[in-house]
């Protein structure tokens, strides 16, 4: 077998479509961290800016507010990785 990548059904992978697939994959991160700053500044920074510093209750609300999200984002993957798989198996002729 020859070197390179290759798909899970042993096809060669080209240049572009990694390429691609690496900037889907950095656009989709971006919007990820950019969707969980604005969730987590509007749920847990006061408007009122008193301090310069965030205070122990943003910090910890800040703190929450991330581990959920990235749990929400982490269960919605796995979901979505069942479901691909499920419709990937259930295709005709596959296995």
């Amino acid at each position: 077998m020859s070197g390179g990548l290759r798909t899970a059904d042993g096809l060669p992978v080209e240049k572009e479509q990694i390429f691609r697939m690496a900037q889907q994959e950095m656009e989709y991160r971006v919007d990820l961290f950019n969707k969980l700053t604005q969730t987590c500044f509007e749920k847990c920074i006061e408007r009122k800016y008193k301090e310069s510093e965030l205070n122990v209750g943003e910090n910890s609300c800040i703190d929450r507010c991330v581990a959920k999200y990235w749990q929400r984002q982490l269960s919605a993957s796995r979901v979505t990785g069942i479901v691909g798989t499920m419709l990937g198996s259930s295709k005709p002729g596959g296995m």
